[in-house]
Parts: C-alpha cells; structure tokens; sequence
C-alpha cells in the first residue's frame, strides 16, 4: 500500500466530514491510481476541484499519484478554476446554461424568474441528465455527489443548501450571474424566452377581472403559458428582491 498527503484548501473542507477539516489528510492506495480517483474516493467530486498541485506543479486530473506526493487541492472559484473550462482570467467562458436534476423544481422556477436559462423534469433518469449536459454543454446542478463524478461530466455543481432560495444565491454568486439577470423574461413552466403580446389575441382566453383591469401580456410559445403583473407577480418582485439583495451582500 502506497501513501501520499492531501490538502484541502477553502471550501472544500466543508464537503469532507467534520474530523478531516483543515488538515493534513494522508491516503493510503493502490499503484496507479488517478489523482481524480483518490480525490473523489474522499467524496468531492471532480467538477468542485479548480486546480490540483503535486510537489509544487500543476497536474491535471489523469495525474498518476506516486507515494510521498505532497497534493494540494483548490476549489473551482473562478480566479482558481484552471481544470473545468469554464473559467479564463476569473471569467465565465461558457454560457450559463443549467439543468437540474429531479429534486430541484423550485429552483428551476428561480432560476428562470431571474431570466436564467434552466433545464428541468422531474421524471429525468440520471443518463438522461448526464446525456443532456454533455451533448447541450449545460452545467449540471444537483445534491447528487456521485453523479457530478461521472467522468464525462465537464461542468457541474454540487449545490451545499437544502433551501431554494439560498441554492439561487449560491449559483448567482458561483457563476456571477449577476449582470445576465433579466426577470420575468422566462416562462417559469417550460424555460422558453417569454414575448409579448397583444391583449385582442388572446381575449378569449382572459378571466373578466383580467380582461378589465390588465392590459399588458405576455406569453410563452412553448406551452402556451398567458403572464401578466397580477398579484401573484408582485409576489414574485418580492421575492426576487430578497434573493438578489442577499446575494449582492452577503461576504462583504
């Protein structure tokens, strides 16, 4: 059995177990064994890892570890990010296109009230996501660890909080979406762009308090889904005041 040291830098250490926090970890293994391997067999998947240091040099995820190697192991913040393509000087270089996995409904709905383009079904089987995020070149969001480690998996995110509202700050302050946010421009149901449209075409289908008190419209041409600033829209500028407001804030 051979045995190298590993260190986690940041945020990562919140993804190891409360014992191996900030601190020298040392891992037996076998010959031949990934860096990627031994880094996901500790439980952070590969898409959370922004650049790997053996001895001082940068590897990348093929990287066969040798016994005595001193590893240092960042996340995948955007000025470290060096592995996932994502990143260039600090920057997104890909689009922010997302989808999520079956548990994340609300989410998706919040992330298409801030104009953002996401992907989801609650019937996906985990090969029909990971198809989908390779061939359409989607980040994949999830709570799922050992999906996010399928190898063919380029761009990901391990969401940390079980709240809706806290997982939209987390993926604005990720990704810094936040100059890209455009509210109430998506369909919350379908994620199609969202267009306007007069109110004489559409009539027919307009309760008669509607009919009388709106006059502005908009609707979705994947499902046919009517939008107007009824009530249930002032809700929504509610809440998306509060989650932009906390994520403009929040760390400074």
């Amino acid at each position: 059995m051979e045995e190298a040291k590993i260190t986690f830098y940041d945020e990562l250490n919140d993804l190891l177990p409360s014992r191996d926090r900030q601190r020298q970890l040392y891992i037996g293994f076998n010959e031949r064994q990934s860096i990627k391997h031994i880094v996901e067999s500790l439980g952070i998947p590969h898409t959370e890892i922004g650049s790997l240091v053996v001895n001082g040099h940068n590897v990348d995820f093929g990287y066969l570890v040798q016994s005595g190697d001193d590893i240092l192991v960042y996340p995948a913040i955007p000025d470290l990010d060096k592995l996932s393509g994502m990143f260039k000087d600090g920057q997104l270089i890909i689009e922010p296109r997302f989808i999520l996995d079956n548990h994340l409904g609300k989410l998706a709905s919040y992330l298409r009230m801030c104009g953002i383009d996401a992907i989801y079904r609650n019937d996906y089987h985990d090969e029909e996501l990971v198809q989908v995020a390779v061939q359409d070149q989607r980040i994949l969001l999830t709570r799922d660890r050992q999906l996010l480690m399928r190898k063919i998996i380029p761009y990901g995110y391990l969401l940390r909080s079980l709240d809706p509202e806290r997982q939209v700050i987390e993926i604005i302050r990720r990704f810094d979406l936040f100059k890209l946010i455009s509210p109430f421009h998506r369909c919350l149901r379908c994620n199609t762009p969202l267009e306007k449209i007069e109110k004489e075409k559409i009539i027919d289908r307009l309760q008669p308090l509607t009919k009388k008190y709106f006059q502005e419209f908009h609707h979705c041409r994947g499902c046919g889904q009517i939008y107007w600033r009824g009530s249930h829209h002032k809700r929504m500028e509610n809440l998306l005041f509060r989650i932009l407001g906390s994520a403009t804030t929040e760390g400074i």
